[in-house]
């Protein structure tokens, strides 16, 4: 029989206070983080965990359903190539994460498991539910570290990982690098990975990937912590800087600082990320004039390396209540180029208690145009 399951991870800040999980129903799940880590670090760690919990029961396929490109990438197409250089990438440079891939590459052997992209907010139950307890544990983190939402875990899993680590301190391990400040964090505090970078290539979106070895089964680590019951319902928080409310802020400011992160390496390097803020219908014309769909933009910036972007506002206008026009100036390699983007105020995903009054403020249309 086949297990399914959803796997996410949430950063406030990106990088921030970091939360990961995996779903499978409401009796069956688990959450962690951390006080400092990247969203890509979460997608990666949500994964290993789900891949650890079911270990007890390895001969069974394991689909897991990621709205995380570059985690489909790096376990599918990315990862044979860096391992046979020496876990490096084709520019020489080392791989990013490398600590979470490696355990990772070892937890995959012997596993028949196979990957399937879908949506990220778009309301697919399961990966809504996984990105609910992720987001909540980086909350409760921000929040200083008390009542992290961990979860039962998974029916039968081991105590303990292959390392013989605590299960309580497993679910809130610290990534390498990450800042063990929160009160409720665990002491280890090992130098972290960052995000990854990739190159440039025009290639169709696939929907569905799989990954299989040789034998070797790792141990499970779980573990379980209480949540606090006159803690807050941390599930029914908003979504971090990417629900702009037209009530509480200013909304050209809103997607101002919205424009301003799709420029940054981090974010573009990271396609959870950029989906969430790319509208479903996202079509681009390049400064080159080529067009771009929603789909194909993910996959070119999943393989690109991505340099600092200067940006320079230019003008903003409220086309409507729900429509703003922004123009801007960006500069990158020593070249200028004018850029005008249409964003729409898209009715609140159905998991984050947000109104259609709220929203999400997403970007539709985008144009360049080199100077």
């Amino acid at each position: 029989m086949t297990i399914t399951a959803a796997a996410d991870g949430s950063a406030l800040g990106n990088p921030g206070p970091a939360g990961w999980a995996w779903y499978i129903d409401e009796n069956t799940w688990r959450a962690g983080g951390w006080p400092h880590g990247t969203n890509n670090q979460g997608e990666l760690m949500a994964v290993l965990d789900l891949l650890r919990s079911t270990a007890h029961r390895s001969e069974e396929p394991l689909k897991i359903l990621c709205d995380s490109q570059y985690v489909i990438n790096c376990l599918t197409k990315w990862m044979p190539g860096w391992k046979r250089k020496g876990w490096r990438k084709a520019d020489g440079k080392p791989v990013l994460n490398v600590d979470l891939l490696k355990d990772l590459d070892a937890a995959l052997k012997g596993r028949n498991v196979g990957f399937e992209w879908v949506k990220g907010h778009a309301g697919h139950p399961l990966n809504e539910a996984a990105d609910d307890r992720a987001r909540a544990v980086a909350t409760a983190y921000q929040r200083g570290g008390r009542s992290i939402p961990s979860g039962p875990g998974f029916p039968g899993e081991r105590p303990a990982d292959a390392n013989g680590q605590d299960a309580e301190d497993s679910v809130g391990q610290v990534p390498a690098g990450g800042t063990a400040q929160a009160q409720a964090a665990p002491s280890r505090t090992d130098r972290a990975p960052q995000t990854d970078h990739a190159r440039q290539a025009d290639r169709a979106p696939q929907s569905r990937q799989t990954s299989q070895g040789a034998a070797q089964t790792p141990q499970a680590s779980s573990g379980t912590r209480t949540v606090d019951e006159a803690e807050p319902d941390l599930f029914s928080v908003l979504e971090e800087d990417l629900r702009g409310s037209v009530t509480e802020q200013d909304p050209v400011a809103t997607v101002t600082a919205l424009e301003k992160r799709l420029l940054e390496p981090a974010v573009r390097s990271d396609l959870g990320e950029v989906a969430r803020i790319l509208h479903p219908d996202f079509e681009e014309i390049g400064s080159s004039g080529r067009t771009w769909s929603r789909d194909e933009m993910l996959l070119a910036l999943a393989d690109e390396d991505h340099e600092p972007v200067d940006m320079t506002p230019l003008s903003a206008a409220c086309v409507n209540e729900s429509t703003i026009l922004l123009q801007y100036r960006t500069r990158s390699a020593g070249k200028a180029v004018l850029r005008s983007s249409l964003w729409v105020l898209a009715p609140g995903a159905p998991n984050g208690g947000s109104t259609a009054a709220q929203g999400t403020w997403r970007l539709r249309f985008h144009q360049g145009t080199a100077e």
